[in-house]
């Protein structure tokens, strides 16, 4: 009967490889049990969405420049708008407007409007 015997180079090299896959190993699970992931949350609801009303619409013209637009103002209901843009343009410049009890101004000379420029007023408005 003959017997087995495992050189002991050979003993010591496997031995290595047996400690080094261990040490990776037990690295790549530290690195993961590290993970923390914080509480969330997350929700679905709706609700109405009802327009806004502009009316009394008006252009001013630059005193110099009459070809540049200098504002517009109009009304909008209801009045409780706390956020108003507008657009001369499609894909033109938003101008930030003002409203005061539903009487809205937007200066227009930031960038500076022109009435040949001015081909579609857009009005976006939020409470």
């Amino acid at each position: 009967m003959r017997i087995l015997r495992i050189r002991p180079k050979r003993r010591r090299s496997v031995l290595a490889a047996l400690v080094v896959a261990s040490v990776v190993a037990s690295a790549a699970y530290a690195f993961t049990a590290a993970n923390t992931v914080p509480a969330s949350t997350a929700g679905s609801g709706s609700g109405a969405i009802s327009g806004y009303t502009v009316s009394a619409i008006a252009y001013t013209l630059n005193a110099a420049t009459p070809t540049n637009l200098d504002a517009v103002t109009f009304t909008i209901a209801p009045t409780a708008a706390s956020v108003v843009k507008i657009q001369l343009a499609a894909a033109g410049s938003w101008y930030t407007c003002a409203n005061a009890a539903g009487s809205i101004t937007c200066n227009t000379t930031a960038p500076q409007a022109t009435v040949a420029a001015a081909t579609n007023l857009t009005v976006v408005a939020t409470q």
